[in-house]
């Protein structure tokens, strides 16, 4: 292959003389790799400057066990460390799709270069900034896409377990109204008084009403009950009293309470009244269930509504810095509940509001608590504290775990820098967290050691 031909043709290097481009084909390697090769893993050191003379290079990720693909290198892209860039070691993979010519020159002569072969500078300086600018922009969004994932997740799993419910009880409802017009028809037939009937509505609404107010039963309280009420069913000749008792205790009825209904309607009726009462508190407790699942539901997607501000403008606007905490921390509460972390949060009722765009805020308190939860181990605990320091609203997020070692706490707000293995990070959480605060005018510092990290973020109250 005749390179310096190549070069010549390559639209990048139009304004390069020629000269300069034999000298870049003089000090370079040029080397022929089969296709499907991978030249470089994740922590490989990044050393050469490379010219895609034919083939492809792709570059990807594997992010939670699948490959991301950031870019194809076609034929005559520019590939590689660049002069001036401070990239030392991949974070990715690269790999020939193709059978693939690469032209190779290593850093060391980078200073060479720069001190005399201007135009060949400037024409990789150029590519530089158009590489991190186009690689920020696409990682900013595989972040995004990272934390959108996440709190779907989070969504998916919090909607599972009401929905079930709402599911499940309207089932057992529709099942538990077909057999009413059987208990309807057997309580007609008694022919009650219209005081005795009086009489058991009054009960069985007063019953239904503390059932929304009393705490629970104790397991040992609840045995207690069911083994009463089952010795006084069977000694009033009542035969299904196992299938009455789980609705008399969950409604708090007494042995006393069935003996007032036995004084009322005697002790022929007594099994046609109990079954026809023991329905409707069945009915109650569905629909309770019902409204209870359906009450979450509401919950959550007003949690994921005051998250995104998706009912707002984009504007900034005054807000309440506990609002937009306790919405991330309902949308990540199932990661909180897997490690069983513990969450206290301070942050006193008249804390000043401050302008902000919530939804960029919300972005910042999923990353400081999302980290928080990877670096604490199972049973941690998380403190959330805000106060006023002068003209500044101070949010502070104490977890205990592992801590930051001194030797990289300055690295942490780098851009893609991370301590997370391969694959569980991309290292622009905390630079995006750091550039939306300093959009806000704030500032955002770090103290850690073993057993203790602290993110303080400072937010100017106007």
């Amino acid at each position: 292959m005749n390179c310096l031909l190549s070069l010549q043709q390559n639209p990048t290097f139009r304004n390069v003389p020629e000269d300069q481009l034999q000298w870049l084909v003089d000090h370079s390697e040029c080397r022929d790799y089969p296709a499907e090769t991978i030249l470089v893993r994740p922590g490989d050191a990044t050393d050469h400057f490379l010219i895609v003379m034919a083939g492809r290079l792709q570059v990807y990720l594997i992010q939670q066990g699948q490959q991301q693909e950031l870019v194809t290198w076609e034929e005559g892209s520019l590939a590689g460390v660049l002069p001036f860039s401070r990239m030392k070691e991949s974070t990715s993979y690269w790999k020939t799709m193709d059978p693939t010519t690469l032209l190779s020159l290593h850093r060391d002569y980078f200073r060479e270069m720069i001190r005399s072969k201007y135009e060949l500078t400037e024409t990789l300086v150029h590519q530089l900034t158009s590489r991190v600018r186009e690689s920020t922009r696409q990682m900013q969004q595989n972040e995004k896409m990272m934390s959108l994932g996440r709190m779907s997740a989070g969504l998916a799993h919090e909607l599972n377990n009401p929905v079930s419910a709402v599911v499940r009880s309207a089932t057992t409802l529709k099942s538990h109204l077909q057999a009413t017009p059987e208990q309807f028809k057997a309580v007609m037939a008694i022919q009650l008084q219209n005081e005795q009937v009086d009489t058991m509505s009054e009960l069985l609404f007063r019953k239904m009403k503390e059932h929304t107010t009393l705490a629970p039963l104790s397991l040992m309280e609840r045995s207690n009950l069911e083994d009463d009420l089952m010795d006084w069913l069977d000694d009033n000749g009542v035969s299904n009293g196992s299938d009455l008792t789980e609705a008399l205790v969950d409604f708090r009825f007494t042995p006393d309470d069935l003996d007032m209904i036995l004084g009322q309607v005697g002790p022929k009726p007594i099994p046609a009244v109990l079954n026809w009462m023991v329905n409707n508190l069945v009915t109650e407790k569905l629909v309770i269930d019902i409204e209870s699942a359906s009450k979450r539901i509401a919950s959550l997607v007003e949690a994921i509504k005051a998250y995104t501000h998706m009912d707002r403008g984009s504007g900034r606007e005054c807000i309440r810095l506990r609002d937009g905490i306790d919405s991330t921390l309902r949308l990540l509460k199932h990661k909180l509940k897997d490690k069983h972390i513990e969450v206290e949060i301070d942050m006193p009722e008249g804390l000043p509001q401050v302008e902000a765009y919530p939804s960029e805020l919300n972005q910042v308190w999923t990353n400081l608590i999302d980290n928080a939860v990877d670096a604490m181990s199972d049973g941690g605990r998380l403190k959330i504290t805000a106060e006023v320091d002068h003209e500044f609203v101070l949010t502070r997020f104490t977890d205990n775990g592992a801590g930051i070692p001194k030797t990289i706490i300055d690295q942490i707000f780098d851009p893609f820098f991370t301590t997370k293995p391969v694959g569980k990070g991309t290292g622009l959480g905390l630079d995006i967290v750091q550039g939306i605060i300093r959009h806000h005018n704030g500032k955002i510092y770090v103290d850690s050691e073993p057993g203790r990290t602290e993110f303080k973020v400072c937010l100017p109250i106007q």
